[in-house]
């Protein structure tokens, strides 16, 4: 039998993707409380993170960044028991996931690291999907959540090893929207037209599902975000991280993360990262 306390998750980050998270799981049955760090127009907002935990054991967090994760996490840590499972759906570093697992077992609750693959639409859909590291028995107890706004579940067996993965594959997208950006450049300069690009590229092995996303957006200067900017150049910041590590270097992602930067110095931050193709078309 299914209790009210089983179908009861707070959310924490109301942005483009936990404000549509919440709406799904509303519409899968479940009594969603929710808090942000600025005031929204939710139902069910809570007092504080403390106070969102008092009345709900399983929550979803999509705040922005690692210091804001942890930063969730401490504000949480009061009010957190044995019986509370957190799922942490940011892109962060991998020590940043482990970091705030050793914080949160620290008051015997559980943790999955839990980041998702697709954007504002994707959310809008239902059709994230979700990498996943975690203890079997949280894992199966975090699926009726997940699956109400996903496509499917990509499970790791180490913990940590899905954020590292979500930042690769960032940076696989990060790079295609730069090519596709400089491409679409060489062809308006010799006055080929973008739909004629674009249909090139849609029967070409170059074709990606990020290319089907983002250059009819490129193509139209439409910029509302979907992902943004300050995200994507985050995530950047983190592969070159990683890759210091280990003494690696990263052409692809050292170039788009330098573009991603400069659009961030204008002042587009706020925008889609596709808006790079900006910097390529319409250079000073």
């Amino acid at each position: 039998m299914t209790t009210s306390a089983q179908k009861t998750v707070g959310v924490i980050g109301i942005g483009i993707i936990g404000s549509r998270i919440a709406r799904h799981l509303r519409k899968a049955g479940f009594d969603v409380h929710v808090w942000n760090r600025t005031k929204k127009d939710e139902p069910q907002f809570a007092d504080s993170p403390a106070d969102l935990a008092k009345k709900c054991s399983v929550i979803e967090i999509f705040v922005s960044n690692d210091a804001a994760v942890l930063g969730a996490i401490r504000q949480l840590k009061p009010a957190l028991t044995k019986d509370h499972l957190l799922i942490i759906h940011s892109t962060i570093s991998p020590e940043t996931a482990k970091e705030a697992r050793e914080e949160v077992s620290e008051t015997g609750a559980h943790l999955i690291d839990a980041p998702f693959t697709g954007s504002r639409d994707a959310a809008q859909n239902g059709q994230l999907m979700y990498y996943l590291a975690g203890d079997p028995a949280d894992l199966e107890r975090a699926k009726p959540f997940l699956e109400a706004s996903s496509k499917g579940l990509l499970l790791f067996d180490r913990f940590g090893d899905a954020s590292t993965v979500k930042i690769a594959t960032n940076m696989v997208t990060a790079a295609i929207v730069q090519s596709l950006s400089e491409a679409l450049a060489i062809c308006e300069r010799f006055e080929i037209s973008p739909e004629k690009f674009a249909l090139a590229v849609q029967n070409n092995a170059c074709r990606s599902g990020a290319s089907d996303l983002k250059l009819p957006l490129i193509i139209k200067r439409d910029f509302e975000p979907h992902f943004s900017v300050a995200n994507m150049l985050k995530d950047s910041n983190l592969a070159l991280e990683l890759a210091s590590k280990f003494g690696l270097e990263l052409p692809a992602t050292s170039g788009a993360n330098k573009v991603l930067a400069a659009a961030s110095a204008k002042g587009w931050s706020d925008r889609d990262y596709a808006i790079v193709s900006e910097l390529v078309r319409k250079p000073e």
